[in-house]
């Protein structure tokens, strides 16, 4: 465990802003393949932005331990932000630039967020009018006129942050983690990443999604590397130039990001770049994809396995060899095991498949579910955690992924829950029953399917339904496939039986690359 003062801004920048002032702590680039424009800040300076925002923030009116959501575009200022809250003692809770109004307005009520940090333009529901809005731009061109201020004396246990993730109620729920969160991530340095104060990390996500929060960022600056990001238009071939021009050492991304480079990118680029691997996780890792990967492009592929409630604690790593078809063994110092379904904390041997845990005791692990009643018994089991995902652990100490014990789907790195998408799509009126499920398209690709009866004397009508999802869901939510049926299959119980739908439809032609 961390000291018990312990501020999770601090452990990230204030060592490397003191040992490594004018090192350059982040590169962002903007433009296309033809003029990337690269824009950096280091580690002294960002120190000292994010402490003048601290003042800033804490000069609002603001009380220690309020939460603070950032409605932000995608762009530096959203980490100096998120940092800026933290450093001041306040809980910031990143938000998709994607998300809806009506998703907005959702997440502010549950949050009940005292203040919205929102980019100018970015709507935001009545529900945010007990909230004070604050403009990131105006508090930025504040900045160097304030005193920094100095980092919060927080506890390890105190709230840092509150992230939402899709769960199996239908609506997104609240985790919320304790400053020594980004302690718990030390085991991934070694146990993943491969990482040292002289590489430079660049991460293919935006800085609102908590695996670029993390990997791309905090933990890069925890040991004095590089963070690089770009943020222009997400063209497939341009990661190849990102890397060559700007020296990357690891790249991080999804797997569907790996399965676009070797369609579109310059592998010659990219394998005479200083690329030494790469990091993949936010869904399982296709086979077919891994070996393609390293047989084009020579390059090591480490995968990891994690959720928004730990973060990834499974992984491969440049000293933990890959095991096809396995995300890798317990990062060390990680204490995990396999319960059975049914119940009961006793873990299972060796080649038998049950609900993955992790011990409560590991530092990285949530303080627990924002506005839980009942969420956070159902997922402790004594000692352990149990987030959901089914495997099995092999006598070397692999771990074998076999799915989740629910209904929440990962596709292309993000959790959706099934029934978000139903309740959104219920709404219109040509939908009498609706089942949403993955749909596998082409190859190894799965991708959110909307099976919808429709309403007496309605006809379907495909372009009205994606009109409607698109006004309640984000894009990474939304059915990529609308399948019309005259009635759902059901289990004796009558529940909708969405493995059913899944096997009855046989595979589609894959839907073109975003």
């Amino acid at each position: 465990m961390p000291p018990e003062k312990f501020n999770l801004a601090r452990y990230c920048l204030a060592a490397s802003a003191r040992r490594s002032p004018d090192k350059t702590a982040l590169i962002v680039v903007d433009g296309d393949i033809d003029a990337l424009r690269p824009r950096s800040w280091s580690y002294r300076e960002i120190e000292d932005l994010v402490l003048r925002l601290a003042a800033l923030l804490a000069a609002s009116g603001l009380a220690r331990g309020d939460r603070v959501l950032v409605r932000m575009k995608n762009s530096a200022d959203y980490a100096f932000f998120f940092l800026a809250a933290n450093a001041a003692g306040l809980v910031p809770i990143p938000a998709s630039d994607q998300l809806t109004a009506p998703e907005i307005a959702r997440l502010i009520d549950d949050a009940g967020p005292a203040a919205i940090l929102r980019s100018p333009g970015m709507p935001l529901p009545a529900a945010a009018n007990d909230s004070v809005v604050l403009d990131p731009c105006d508090l930025i061109a504040r900045a160097a006129g304030r005193e920094p201020a100095p980092y919060a004396r927080t506890l390890r246990d105190d709230p840092a942050f509150l992230v939402y993730t899709s769960g199996t109620s239908g609506a997104p729920k609240g985790v919320l983690h304790a400053q020594r969160a980004v302690w718990g991530r030390r085991p991934m340095y070694r146990g993943w990443y491969g990482l040292g104060e002289d590489d430079i990390m660049l991460h293919t996500g935006a800085f609102n999604w908590t695996y670029t929060i993390g990997a791309g960022l905090l933990d890069p600056w925890a040991n004095g590397a590089t963070s690089l990001l770009y943020v222009g238009e997400k063209n497939p071939a341009v990661w190849a130039h990102v890397a060559k021009r700007f020296g990357a050492t690891i790249m991080a991304g999804v797997p569907m990001l790996y399965r676009q480079i070797l369609k579109y990118g310059d592998l010659a680029l990219l394998t005479s770049s200083p690329l030494r691997h790469a990091l993949v996780a936010g869904e399982a890792l296709p086979l077919l994809l891994a070996h393609e990967w390293h047989r084009k492009t020579g390059l090591g592929l480490y995968e990891a396995l994690g959720m928004s409630e730990i973060s990834t604690y499974i992984s491969s790593s440049p000293d933990v060899p890959v095991r096809p078809g396995s995300p890798g063994r317990p990062q060390e110092g990680r204490c995990i095991a396999i319960l059975p379904i049914a119940g009961g904390d006793t873990p299972l041997p060796a080649g038998e498949t049950g609900l993955l845990a992790v011990h409560r005791g590991d530092p990285g692990l949530m303080l627990g579910y924002w506005n839980a009643g009942s969420s956070d018994a159902r997922v402790f089991r004594g000692d352990w955690f149990c987030g959901g995902d089914l495997a099995m652990l092999d006598e070397d100490g692999y771990v074998w992924f076999k799915g989740r014990n629910d209904d929440v789907l990962t596709v292309m790195g993000y959790r959706v829950s099934p029934q978000e998408v139903e309740t959104a799509l219920r709404a219109h009126a040509l939908v009498a029953e609706v089942a949403v499920a993955g749909l596998k398209v082409g190859g190894d690709v799965t991708v959110i399917a909307a099976f919808v009866v429709c309403a007496a004397s309605r006809k379907p009508d495909r372009a009205a339904l994606e009109k409607h999802a698109a006004s309640l869901l984000a894009p990474y939510k939304r059915p990529r496939e609308y399948v019309f049926l005259e009635k759902l299959p059901r289990s004796a119980n009558g529940k909708v039986d969405r493995g059913a739908l899944s096997a009855s439809h046989q595979t589609i032609p894959a839907a073109p690359s975003s």
